[in-house]
């Protein structure tokens, strides 16, 4: 479980294969290659944008280099991890967390040249999820253990709430953009759960038997809905209505992938989602409404064009 692709606040999507990771221009559709690791096997593992044209990269190699993009230029370099970084999540300002296989969570402050802010230690096996809150006081880590961990901001070292819930490795975690302290997570193959918890007990709001491993979670900006993506055994993204209280209505199901859809992000509009699965495409569906145009005007349309176009359902 990586996390290899992110669209950042300027339009500009970020992908990364094998060693490379590779840039493309939604306003202009070009595209090129931001940077190759150097060393034999050593694959980009995570990807995340900050603030800006700061782009993170975690590596293989238990590094994690910072990039200016609109310069071309990488910033620095931070270790403190003894295994590959498989998630990073930007918190306020300029701390970054990184999770790892080594089991571990640091917080950085990557304007600091002693970066290191803290060490969460709460998972038993590596952190493939890792998620703050839109406000920026409660940071959500998964782990292959199956553990689902809530730290504070401002507590270090411990897990606020530790929940094993799922059955199945989480990687798929989302923070509620409309709701405070509600929070959606998603168990892999032996699990196929999404659960909505209200995070300031720890409360199970509802769980969902998606019958797929849960890769993937994103959440509508402007409508009550978030969209799953999803691998053994359908391969399919799902869309949803959130009704209140942790209920949920399935809207549809998308699908055209031909393997696990491992990865989503989405666009900064927030009317559009990438997928990208293990059959080596990228997808893009607008699937959420926006501010001009409303799920209820977008209902009517259907239109579907293919790759670096647009999957549109409504």
């Amino acid at each position: 479980y990586l996390n290899l692709l992110d669209w950042s606040p300027s339009n500009i999507l970020a992908v990364a294969l094998g060693q490379s990771v590779f840039l493309w221009n939604a306003s202009t559709g070009a595209t090129h290659k931001l940077l190759e690791t150097t060393g034999a096997g050593n694959i980009i593992t995570s990807l995340s944008w900050g603030n800006g044209s700061t782009l993170a990269v975690g590596t293989h190699s238990a590094e994690i280099q910072l990039w200016d993009v609109s310069a071309n230029v990488e910033l620095r370099r931070m270790g403190g991890h003894l295994s590959r970084v498989a998630s990073l999540a930007w918190g306020s300002n300029s701390m970054l967390s990184s999770g790892s296989r080594d089991s571990m969570i640091i917080n950085h402050d990557t304007r600091a040249q002693q970066h290191k802010l803290a060490v969460l230690e709460g998972h038993l096996q590596e952190v493939c999820g890792l998620q703050w809150s839109p406000q920026g006081g409660q940071l959500a880590s998964g782990g292959n253990d199956n553990i689902l961990n809530l730290w504070e901001a401002r507590v270090n070292r411990t897990p606020r709430l530790s929940i094993e819930r799922h059955c199945a490795a989480v990687k798929a975690l989302a923070w509620c953009p409309f709701l405070h302290n509600v929070l959606a997570s998603g168990g892999g193959t032996a699990d196929r759960k999404i659960c909505l918890w209200n995070t300031g007990n720890g409360t199970c709001l509802n769980e969902v038997d998606t019958k797929s491993q849960v890769c993937a979670i994103q959440w509508s900006v402007h409508d009550r809905e978030f969209v799953s993506s999803h691998g053994f055994t359908h391969n399919q993204l799902i869309l949803w209505r959130y009704l209140g209280e942790g209920r949920v209505q399935k809207i549809t199901e998308l699908t055209g992938h031909q393997a696990r859809v491992l990865h989503m992000s989405k666009s900064p509009d927030g009317t559009t989602v990438v997928s990208a699965a293990a059959d080596e495409t990228l997808r893009f569906w607008r699937i959420f409404g926006s501010p001009t145009r409303s799920a209820a005007k977008l209902k009517d349309e259907q239109a579907c064009r293919s790759l670096l176009g647009t999957n549109c359902i409504r």
